[in-house]
Parts: structure tokens; C-alpha cells; sequence
């Protein structure tokens, strides 16, 4: 159950937000959903994969361990990386659009909402979300920032896929890996960008590519391939206990 709420500074201008990680938090996953804005940032850390939903659409997620529920990076000091992907930054805040009062003209205005019951809400611990006067603390406007990349990377997600798509730029690939014990893991359901090609585009699609940013992005995908090598380490390091 949640109970989310508009956010503002009198109602909640004692709350607090914890930061650390851990799997009280809903950080013990798998796999978590990534945006074409976050690539750059990603593939220096996690392996980047393609997967459909439901409805048969693309969306990307990042790979972060190989059993149910296992984030290979998570540990007893928190999250072991340098970037921690923004849907799992953000915590108890979302954006609702908020229609224009009646009698008005305009656009939806994009509204922080918090939802009270999550774990990481507080009244006596975490990283405030308003200064004494009433202004937004510096946390607050971290969140704000996070909010617009996850916003903007959901409206920006259907064009890039469906540009790959049209392309024939995705291919399905198997992520295996046998450890010294026996255990074998083949994770199904998966799709990458074909380096060859997206090697062979040129043209006027080459230019659509580059323009729209969808070719950074998509090599961005390709260099994040080789952290399944790393993850896999990870996983050989957690079996033998060390």
C-alpha cells in the first residue's frame, strides 16, 4: 500500500528522507529499469540490457545480479558504485501531473508527490527536504533534478526504441554463466544492440542516428556489455564468501 501526497513545506516541513542503501529500502533486485539519459553513466558500471514488456515494448534495465532478487551491488556499507541508477535514487517521490485549476488556461504542471508509508520516510532521521525558512534543502533539489531525468527519460524511451526498432538494430542475446561450483545461470528475455549492424548504418539514417542521440546512446549500450564479465566475478566473490 502507499500513501502518496503533494509535497509542500508546511505540512511536511519536518520530514526527512534516509539516503543509505539496503534491502529494507526495496534495493535486493535484479535487474532495475534505466532511461536512454542515464547510458552514459550506467555503462561504466552495470551491463545494460533491452527488455519487452506486457504490450511487447522496449524498455532498459540494468542488470544487477544474477538470482531473484539479488543486487550483487549491495553490500553490508551500501551501494558499491558510483552511480546509483535513478529509479532506485528517487524513493518515495514521483511526479503527478496536476491539471490547471478550472476557469484556467495551460499546460498539467509536473508536482512532487512523497508517499508517507515508504521506508525511507522519517520524522527523526535522513537528509531534511526544507530548510528552516521554508526553502528546499539541497536534498530536495537533487530529487527535483532526478525527477526530470526519469520524466524526461520515459518520454524520451519510446522514440529511441522505436528508432532502433525500425532500424533492425535489436537482436536477442543470453546472458550465461557457469560457476566453479556447477551452478549454471542463463537469463532469457534479453536484447542488446547489434554491433554489426549498427556498424553498416549510413546515410541518411546515420544522420537520424547521431542527431536525435540515439547512436551515443546505443554504443553506450554496446561498452556496458563488458561489466557481465565484472558481475559475474561479483557473483563468483559472494559464492566462495569473500
Amino acid at each position: 500500500m502507499t500513501n502518496k501526497v503533494l509535497l509542500n513545506n508546511v505540512d511536511h516541513a519536518d520530514l526527512r528522507v534516509i539516503t543509505r542503501h539496503g534491502p529494507e529500502f526495496g534495493d535486493s533486485v535484479n535487474q532495475v529499469l534505466v532511461f536512454p539519459r542515464e547510458f552514459e553513466d550506467l555503462q561504466r558500471e552495470y551491463p545494460i540490457f533491452f527488455r519487452q514488456d506486457a504490450n511487447g515494448d522496449y524498455q532498459a534495465v540494468a542488470l544487477l545480479g544474477l538470482d531473484k532478487d539479488e543486487n550483487l551491488f549491495l553490500g553490508a556499507d551500501g551501494w558499491n558504485a558510483r552511480y546509483v541508477p535513478a529509479a532506485q535514487q528517487r524513493g518515495p517521490f514521483s511526479i503527478v501531473l496536476q491539471a490547471p485549476r478550472p476557469g484556467t488556461a495551460g499546460e498539467p504542471e509536473a508536482m512532487i508527490h512523497i508517499d508517507l508509508d515508504h521506508p525511507r520516510v522519517s520524522w527523526t532521521e535522513g537528509e531534511p527536504l526544507f530548510l528552516p525558512a521554508g526553502g528546499n534543502a539541497p536534498y530536495l533539489q537533487h530529487v527535483s533534478r532526478l525527477l526530470g531525468t526519469l520524466f524526461d527519460g520515459l518520454e524520451a524511451g519510446g522514440p529511441f526504441f522505436e528508432t532502433l526498432d525500425q532500424l533492425g538494430l535489436i537482436e536477442p542475446v543470453e546472458v550465461e554463466a557457469t560457476l566453479t561450483d556447477g551452478t549454471a545461470y542463463v537469463i532469457p528475455g534479453l536484447f542488446t544492440v547489434s554491433e554489426a549492424r549498427l556498424a553498416a548504418v549510413a546515410g541518411q539514417d546515420l544522420e537520424r542516428l547521431h542527431r536525435s542521440g540515439t547512436l551515443r546512446a546505443a554504443y553506450a549500450v554496446l561498452s556496458s556489455l563488458g561489466n557481465v564479465s565484472s558481475l559475474i566475478d561479483a557473483k563468483l566473490r559472494k559464492s566462495a564468501g569473500r
